[in-house]
C-alpha cells in the first residue's frame, strides 16, 4: 500500500497514483462476469473510494459548515460520487453542532467519442440555472482531465451569479497540456490511463462496476461505437 499513497498532504492534490503504479490483479477482487477480459487491472479498490470520500466529507464540512449549499451533480459520471458524498455528509451533519443544508440539481456533459475527448461540449439541464443566483455552489465531478470541459462549465456557472463556487473532484488525471484547472476537493491524482467503474463509463458500459479498472484493449475494441 506504500506505494499506492505516495502523496496525501494538500487538500487539493488527493491521493497521488504514481504512472508505474501497475493496479490490483483483478483475481484479488468480485467483479460483474461479463466483463471478464475487459480489463487490465483494480487501479482503486471500492472500499479504498469510500474511505477518501468520507475525508472529502469532512474536509467539505470544515470549509462550508453551517452554509446551505447547492450540490450540483455532473452527469453521467459523477452520479455515484455525488450520490456517496452526499450521504457522508448528511451523516456528518447528523452527528454534529454544525450541518450543511443542501439541495442536489444535476447537469450533464457529454465530449467523449470512444476514448477520446472532442471539442464538442454538450450542457444538458444547464440552460437555465437561474437557481444558483446569490447561492453557494459545490459543483461534483467524477473525473477531471485536462480541465478544459470544467473551464468550459465553470464560465457557464459563473454567469448566473452564484456568491461562490467550489469543486469536488473525485478524480483527476494527470494529461499533457492540463489547463491547471484543479478543483477544491480531489479524491485521487491518476495516471493518464483510460479509467471505467464507480459510474465512470465507455460508451455507457462499465457504470455497473464498483471498483475504478483500467479498461483493456480488448474492452476497448469490444464496446467501440
Amino acid at each position: 500500500m506504500a506505494e499506492f499513497a505516495v502523496q496525501s498532504e494538500g487538500r487539493s492534490e488527493g491521493i497521488v497514483i504514481k504512472d508505474d503504479w501497475p493496479g490490483y490483479s483483478l483475481d484479488l477482487f468480485s467483479y460483474p462476469a461479463h466483463y471478464s477480459g475487459d480489463l487490465d487491472c483494480v487501479i482503486i479498490p471500492h472500499g479504498v473510494i469510500m474511505d477518501r470520500t468520507e475525508r472529502l466529507a469532512r474536509n467539505i464540512m470544515d470549509d462550508l459548515g453551517n452554509h446551505a449549499i447547492v450540490v450540483l451533480c455532473v452527469l453521467k459520471g459523477g452520479y455515484q460520487f455525488c450520490a456517496d458524498l452526499v450521504d457522508r455528509i448528511k451523516d456528518l451533519s447528523h452527528n454534529s453542532n454544525r450541518t450543511i443544508p443542501m439541495t442536489v440539481h444535476f447537469i450533464r456533459l457529454k465530449s467523449y467519442l470512444n476514448d477520446e475527448s472532442t471539442e464538442d461540449l454538450h450542457i444538458l439541464g444547464g440552460e437555465d440555472l437561474s437557481l444558483l443566483a446569490g447561492k453557494n455552489v459545490l459543483v461534483v465531478e467524477g473525473i477531471v482531465g485536462t480541465g478544459k470541459t470544467m473551464k468550459t462549465l465553470l464560465k457557464h456557472v459563473e454567469a448566473f451569479g452564484p456568491k461562490m463556487i467550489k469543486v469536488a473532484g473525485l478524480l483527476v488525471k494527470r494529461v499533457p497540456h492540463s489547463s491547471a484547472c484543479v478543483p477544491d476537493y480531489v479524491g485521487f491524482e491518476i495516471p493518464n490511463r483510460f479509467v471505467v467503474g464507480y459510474a465512470l463509463d465507455y460508451n455507457e458500459y462499465f457504470r455497473d462496476l464498483s471498483h475504478i479498472c483500467v479498461i483493456s484493449d480488448t474492452g476497448k475494441m469490444k464496446y467501440k461505437i
